[in-house]
């Protein structure tokens, strides 16, 4: 048995599941990152940059990047949920994920809970789900519709 996915084979996958199941999927995932990753920029909004400016300066980086975490963790997660210029805010979040691994959480990318899990699972769901949204895009279930391109 071969697992080479002929033209044919994937033509009638696509068959057996309409597009708007696809689309519902993208939908669901862009809500469920959106939402998770906003959460954590409203929490921002109310205890400030603070962390993150100390963070900075720990790295000798530029203070003034730190309120660019506003607009990974506010701007582009409105985008992903309202399917406007997907890819794009996808893409912010994915680097302000990067970022924020490299500033704070590079001890634990190898690491494991007591629990036996990815000690950084939270921060892989944010940056491999923004990944996939990405890669996918936003779908038919937007504001901004089945568009091509950045969304």
């Amino acid at each position: 048995m071969t697992a080479v996915m002929t033209a044919s084979d994937a033509a009638s996958r696509h068959a057996l599941v309409p597009a708007w199941v696809e689309d519902a999927g993208k939908l669901v995932l862009r809500v469920t990152v959106g939402v998770l990753v906003l959460l954590h920029g409203l929490f921002k909004i109310g205890s400030g940059p603070g962390f993150v400016l100390k963070m900075l300066a720990a790295h000798n980086l530029p203070l003034a990047l730190g309120y660019l975490v506003y607009v990974g963790e506010i701007l582009a997660p409105v985008l992903i949920i309202a399917g406007v210029w997907t890819r794009a805010a996808s893409l912010v979040v994915v680097v302000n994920m990067v970022v924020a691994v490299l500033l704070v959480h590079t001890g634990q990318v190898l690491a494991l809970t007591n629990q036996g899990g990815w000690a950084l699972e939270l921060q892989g769901l944010y940056l491999f789900g923004a990944l996939a949204i990405l890669l996918l895009g936003a779908g038919r279930f937007a504001l901004a519709g089945h568009q091509r391109g950045l969304n």
